[in-house]
């Protein structure tokens, strides 16, 4: 079976931007100080408008009324002389606020040019600031009129440089206010930014740690509830590794001891098994030579008894090897179908347990489903009818084998079920057991051992591909 390549990460995915590399404080105070120039921009940009209005319908307050003064003055001092009423007109024209005044006589000759107001330097509006906000100037002139006589004119001239000034000092003092305010949240979002995140950092030297395979490392719970449950999941998969590594060591150690066992049980089957068998056949065969090699004539009925011993011998030390082959290796799996094995086995634990009746059942079955794991259900299989036999003295025996298809997912299903003493209150995992549920979960499978009634229920479920071409056809129950 073919495995597609596993497709790589995507170019930006391996390649952090530039904004990717700051760190997440340094990113949020960043933000926090666009907002706070995309709000001054804004803020400025709604002072200046509504600066020009003002000063708009400011210039046209102030030249109104200024008209109306100079009108009232012309015409209250109608009996003066021509000098007294322009005296008088000056004296009342100086000093006005967002308009000049300049009085001309009757050739055009100013009489009275108009007084600046004084200005103080740190109140006086930037010519940007002025070119933004200053309407168009506007000028008027009034004539001088006399008991009929024209005698000069006042020439009112707006000057909106005053009220300018005066909103750029308060958009001057609202500005820096606002910049002390900004400088201080921003100093104050950087402490608590820190603070906020120094757990994440404890979280990365952790997560260092684990990467070192250090899994101690443990996080006290912040008081941020949201980064107090990522301080508790990370406790949590630390245990979790911690409690697998020490699993690991224990399986590491039970299967050294298990192979030390194997091969302790092995040796001591060679020796009492074929030790004496081989000790046999090597006296009988001197038995046999003694008599070819005697000068009298071979008793031929002793030469028959010793060959049939010797053959007597050798098919035991054949019975032997196989079952010693059989238990290290079943022969059969590879060559015919995984039913027939199974059926081979339960036939195999009728003979040598003869007090203990053992049916399987395995329609659907199909016939192979690779090495490993059809080794995996027969070894399976093969444990849990020993431990049935062994630990649970059960004198009935039933396993149930076939394929189940949820959907796009396929599974072998099996269920090994006995009527014996069932599971201890004290049961320790063995190293069967553990054998077991290693070979399942390293094929993504699940075993599950419960109690029935009465017995023992062992439940193991294998997923497989289901794009297999083997034969499927149903093998008759054991």
């Amino acid at each position: 079976m073919t495995t597609a390549p596993a497709s790589s990460p995507p170019a930006w995915a391996a390649r952090p931007t530039f904004w990717a590399r700051w760190p997440t404080r340094t990113r949020m105070i960043v933000l926090v100080i666009a907002i706070d120039v995309l709000a001054a921009l804004l803020s400025c940009g709604v002072i200046v408008l509504n600066a020009r209005s003002a000063v708009e319908v400011e210039m046209k307050a102030a030249l109104a009324n200024v008209e109306l003064l100079v009108s009232d003055t012309i015409d209250l001092a109608q009996a003066a002389s021509p000098d007294t009423l322009l005296q008088t007109l000056r004296l009342r024209v100086q000093g006005l606020r967002h308009v000049r005044v300049t009085v001309l006589d009757a050739s055009g000759t100013v009489v009275q040019a108009p007084s600046q107001r004084p200005r103080r330097d740190s109140y006086e509006a930037p010519h940007w600031f002025v070119a933004l906000i200053a309407p168009e100037p506007r000028q008027h002139e009034l004539p001088i009129v006399v008991q009929g006589q024209r005698i000069g004119a006042a020439r009112i001239t707006t000057q909106p440089r005053d009220e300018i000034d005066e909103v750029w000092a308060y958009a001057a003092s609202l500005s820096l206010a606002s910049l002390l305010v900004s400088l201080g949240l921003l100093a104050a979002l950087y402490v608590a930014f820190g603070r906020v995140l120094a757990p994440l950092t404890e979280v990365a030297e952790g997560l260092t740690q684990l990467e070192r395979q250090d899994y101690t490392a443990r996080l006290a719970p912040p008081a941020s509830r949201e980064l107090a449950v990522i301080a508790a999941r990370f406790n949590s998969v630390a245990q979790a590794l911690s409690e697998t590594r020490a699993a690991n060591r224990r399986l590491n150690r039970q299967l050294l001891t298990a192979q030390d066992d194997e091969r302790r049980a092995t040796a001591l089957e060679l020796h009492d098994e074929f030790g004496p068998c081989l000790f046999a056949l090597e006296a009988n065969a001197a038995s046999v030579i003694r008599m070819a090699r005697a000068e009298a004539e071979p008793d031929r009925a002793k030469l028959a008894q010793r060959a049939e011993e010797i053959s007597a011998i050798v098919g035991q030390v054949q019975t032997l090897n196989r079952d010693l082959l059989n238990r290290l290796r079943p022969h059969a799996l590879g060559q015919v179908p995984l039913p027939e094995c199974l059926v081979l086995l339960l036939r195999d634990f009728t003979r040598r347990h003869s007090s203990t009746r053992f049916t399987g059942t395995f329609e659907g079955l199909g016939a192979g489903y690779g090495d490993v794991t059809d080794l995996t259900v027969f070894r399976c299989i093969q444990e849990s009818m020993t431990n049935a036999v062994r630990h649970g003295r059960a004198e009935h025996v039933s396993v149930d084998a076939r394929e189940t298809h949820d959907g796009s997912v396929a599974h072998i299903a099996i269920s090994v079920r006995d009527d014996g003493g069932g599971i201890a209150p004290d049961h320790r995992v063995g190293l069967g057991l553990s054998g077991m549920r290693e070979r399942v979960e390293a094929l993504g499978g699940t075993l599950v051992l419960d109690n029935g009634t009465p017995g023992t229920v062992v439940r193991i479920r294998i997923p497989f591909e289901p794009e297999r071409h083997e034969d499927t056809s149903a093998i008759p129950q054991a």
